[in-house]
């Protein structure tokens, strides 16, 4: 009677353990390809982030030529009139 009492107190809560661990472990390899496919997409973000500071700096090299020009523009404009 004593082993009974033993091998229900120890082993239905491996079982409860196990059912719980099953769906988890059944679902591993969906989460792995979804922190593949985030990875992935971080590697995008941080290309585009690299694209656009380098964009950005490009904008802001032809405004300063622009303002130049604008400036020679106003002189000339000035010693005709």
């Amino acid at each position: 009677m004593l082993i009974w009492i033993v091998l229900a107190v120890v082993l239905l809560p491996l079982v409860a353990l196990a059912l719980a661990v099953r769906p988890v472990l059944s679902r591993l390899p969906r989460l792995r390809r979804a922190a593949v496919a985030l990875q992935r997409r971080a590697e995008e973000a941080e290309t585009l982030r690299e694209s656009a500071e380098a964009l950005q700096a490009r904008a802001e090299g032809v405004q300063r030529q622009l303002d130049t020009a604008q400036q020679r523009l106003a002189v000339i404009k000035a010693r005709r009139g």
